[in-house]
């Protein structure tokens, strides 16, 4: 009933018949049974994995070069292939304790400040920080007046996510949901995506205060890892489950890979109010895996005494 309720709002706007065609057709398919399908294909092993491996590199324009095998026999299934590690070297990661790490390769959708316990989806659409992270009330107030950065991962994009700073993980939430396309014309499209979707909230301490890391599910996204739980997703459940690790020593460097997507999707980067993006971060730009993204100011030592 509620995508029911959604779907007619959308109609009432300013969309084009196809773009409204497309937009019924995504919220009628099953979801999770596709993805479910996409699961189990991607992880078939026969004569048709590399045709399919060939296939998606010319229909995707994949570059290999950076791969750590670049000649496609090496990969046994077409997951193996799509979650493909790269060379040393490939992706230095930026020096420096107070110098965030792009997470991933992507294409920045949105970034810029949490007003109001808003995030800045696409023109005309916003969501709070709050339905995000799944209704935690306490975990949101960390990022009040904070920062956000949405970066989407397309099909020919390195498909590993990596640690923006050295951070201490807290806690992990699974929150079920829908799994609407994250492309860019259902983000323009569809009010609230991100919140509506199946996604992993990662939330971390470090040297800027909180940071959260947040994996969004999306239609042929077929599961959803971390280093530390493996297969968070599926299967889906329907109920939001809440992982403390608070009292554990989970620590991983910048840098440092954190999880993955099998199929691709979005992330979306919450920090404290102290980060402050490059001018670069903005919507429609590209990012490496880790470059300098953003910065905060490191907390002055107290001076010493000088009495003997």
């Amino acid at each position: 009933m509620n995508d029911l309720v959604e779907l007619i709002k959308i109609f009432k706007g300013d969309l084009g018949k196809k773009e409204k065609l497309r937009i019924g057709l995504l919220f009628a398919l099953p979801h999770h049974l596709i993805s479910r399908l996409v699961y189990l294909i991607t992880r078939l092993r026969g004569p048709f994995v590399q045709p399919m491996i060939r296939w998606f590199i010319r229909k995707f324009d994949v570059d290999m070069s950076d791969a750590t095998y670049e000649n496609i026999k090496a990969y046994k299934t077409f997951n193996e292939f799509f979650t493909r590690d790269l060379k040393s070297g490939t992706r230095p990661v930026v020096a420096g304790k107070n110098m965030l790490a792009s997470p991933v390769d992507g294409i920045v959708s949105e970034a810029g400040k949490i007003e109001q316990g808003h995030i800045f989806q696409a023109k005309g659409h916003h969501y709070t920080t709050v339905e995000l992270l799944g209704g935690d009330q306490t975990m949101a107030g960390f990022f009040k007046n904070g920062r956000f950065a949405t970066i989407y991962l397309a099909p020919n994009n390195y498909h590993r996510l990596h640690m923006p700073l050295d951070a201490q993980l807290k806690k992990m939430i699974h929150v079920p949901g829908r799994l609407f396309s994250v492309a860019p014309w259902t983000v323009r499209s569809i009010p609230r995506i991100f919140a509506r979707n199946e996604r992993v909230i990662c939330l971390f301490a470090t040297g800027a205060g909180p940071l959260a890391m947040v994996m969004i599910g999306a239609i042929n996204v077929a599961a959803i890892e971390t280093v530390w739980s493996g297969l968070v997703t599926p299967p889906k459940g329907k109920k939001v489950t809440d992982h403390d690790y608070s009292h554990t020593t989970k620590r991983y460097s910048k840098g440092e890979e954190m999880g993955r997507f099998n199929m691709g999707s979005t992330v979306i980067l919450l920090t404290a109010g102290n980060v402050e993006w490059l001018s670069k971060v903005r919507a429609n730009q590209s990012v490496k895996m880790g470059e300098l993204i953003g910065h905060f100011p490191v907390p002055k030592k107290p001076a010493q005494s000088t009495n003997s």
